[in-house]
């Protein structure tokens, strides 16, 4: 490493602690709960939303109980993250989730594969949501 490497990473702008599922003290920006709104809309009606930061996306599922593994595998896949947050016994509601930034298009595109995840095991995608840690920025 040369002096000139040395000193730019003194003067370099220390970066931001990564975003996870699991960050504290992030807030939803942005739902999408309507299947009539488009995730464009959705997405220009919110105020707090900044476009440039990652998001944590998050899907609303209702399914059977015996299938929240077999979603949660074919979930892991694409690096979402499957987790159960309470059940009625007849389904369970679960949080598919991931970081990533968001766009109108993508936002739909994971929509519309929740949904054909979720009815293919006889389930329901209720919509998403996105969080953000507060005062997001870039």
């Amino acid at each position: 490493m040369g002096l000139l490497d040395r000193l730019r990473d003194l003067v370099r702008k220390p970066s931001a602690p990564s975003l996870t599922i699991d960050t504290p003290g992030v807030e939803i920006v942005v739902e999408a709960f309507d299947p009539a709104e488009a995730d464009s809309a959705a997405l220009a009606r919110s105020p707090a939303w900044v476009a440039e930061a990652p998001a944590i996306l998050r899907h609303h599922l209702k399914l059977p109980p015996e299938k929240v593994a077999e979603a949660a595998s074919i979930l892991a896949q694409d690096g979402w993250e499957l987790r159960e947050q309470a059940s009625d016994g007849e389904f369970a509601l679960a949080h598919a989730l991931r970081v990533q930034t968001l766009d109108a298009l993508h936002c739909a595109q994971e929509r519309s594969r929740m949904a054909g995840l979720a009815q293919r095991l006889g389930g329901d995608s209720l919509g998403w949501d996105a969080l953000q840690p507060s005062g997001a920025s870039t």
